[in-house]
């Protein structure tokens, strides 16, 4: 039973390493994808939005999903589509066609999304903070990797191609893992809240807002921060290793922070906390980039990646039912995923206009400013008042 337990944990970590390589390891090579396939900025920006917009809409029918094709499918499902779309970036040749990978991948991602949080809450109940942060490092982790990754393996193989489809291989082995030892529950029809009922309640837009707004500061850095670089004189490999410390950032806050904050139902010290690291990194990065840019890295990463392992706790936090929080959770997501695909479209609009990625990093310090004073309200005490479901 403890090896099942062991092996189950780290199926979790792999399904979470998958999640994010192949919209990191876009960023390195940006620059030849650019020179190869005649896309713009504005294109280069729907390899992100695409993915993110799709993460957003399935979120919202994830327990739909769930109820039709049952937990274990959904997910083996969609890490298939997930090792599918990174493997046919190896026969790319246009821009339109390297979108529609991002489509491919964007919606197993968002099926994975979607349909985790409940799993995790089910299966590790007395252990949700640190499983969570598990979880939530490895997507930071997997983030990582793609950016360290593909621009070595381009760079080797003289294949920008060769770069992003490479994600396939760890994808593989997590739909072993997975079909080997994801629990097998029977798959039956589960009441769950009506999602308009959810809807009705302030809670909901306030927890897709916080969600949102922080994870588009997280899409626009793994979007610009290599090319924002690039612009300064570095190379891919440099800007990938600085995108590879960001996200190491990330998730080492993802995993620490959860798991310091597992004794308090209050969180809000710690996403305060998370909060002054962003404002601190996007200034940084907005001011004076060039002169520690690994100092700003590091802090943006382990504001962003800390904040939003413990949104996804909070989230969950606000009913006790796994069912019902993974609906919520869902709900957070897909509103705050819609929100978060504007982010990157919008940074690349600023550079249009003012010639500097600057304006963008400002507009989502800003917004950090707004998420403070909306996670004010996020007081444990008023959970069971603030969203009220069937039992």
């Amino acid at each position: 039973m403890q090896n099942n337990r062991i092996f189950l944990v780290t199926t979790v970590a792999l399904v979470g390493l998958n999640l994010r390589p192949f919209m990191t390891s876009v960023g390195p090579v940006a620059n030849q994808i650019r020179t190869t396939t005649g896309l713009s900025l504005q294109g280069i920006a729907l390899l992100t939005l695409v993915p993110m917009l799709l993460m957003g809409l399935i979120a919202f029918v994830g327990p739909v999903i769930l109820n039709a094709v049952g937990e274990r499918r959904a997910i083996l499902s969609a890490l298939a589509m997930i090792c599918l779309g990174c493997a046919l970036r190896f026969l790319v040749v246009n821009g339109w066609t390297l979108i529609f990978t991002a489509a491919i991948v964007g919606f197993g991602v968002a099926v994975v999304q979607a349909v985790f949080p409940s799993l995790i809450k089910r299966e590790f109940r007395d252990h949700l903070s640190p499983m969570m942060g598990l979880y939530s490092a490895m997507l930071m982790g997997g983030g990582a990797l793609g950016a360290v990754i593909a621009p070595v393996v381009s760079n080797s193989s003289e294949s920008w191609n060769m770069g992003l489809s490479i994600f396939a291989v760890p994808a593989l082995l997590a739909i072993v893992f997975a079909s080997c030892f994801l629990t097998k529950t029977s798959h039956q029809s589960r009441k769950i809240p009506a999602v308009s009922v959810l809807l009705k309640q302030p809670r909901t837009w306030l927890l897709i807002c916080c969600f949102g707004l922080i994870n588009g500061g997280y899409s626009s850095i793994v979007a610009w921060l290599a090319p924002a670089f690039q612009a300064h004189g570095w190379t891919a490999t440099a800007s990938g290793n600085l995108m590879a410390v960001l996200t190491l950032s990330q998730a080492s806050a993802a995993l620490v922070l959860p798991y310091l904050s597992r004794k308090n139902k209050d969180r809000r010290v710690w996403i305060a906390f998370t909060l002054i690291l962003q404002l601190i990194g996007f200034a940084g990065l907005a001011f004076i980039p060039d002169t520690f840019p690994y100092v700003w890295a590091i802090t943006v990463g382990m504001g962003l990646g800390g904040c939003f392992a413990l949104l996804m706790i909070v989230v969950l936090d606000h009913l006790p039912d796994p069912a019902h929080a993974g609906q919520l959770s869902a709900l957070m997501q897909g509103g705050g995923f819609l929100l978060a695909a504007i982010a990157p479209w919008l940074v690349a609009v600023l550079y249009g206009m003012t010639g500097t990625y600057a304006a963008g990093w400002i507009w989502h310090l800003s917004m950090v400013l707004v998420v403070a004073m909306l996670m004010i309200r996020l007081d444990p005490v008023h959970y069971a008042k603030v969203i009220g479901v069937e039992k």
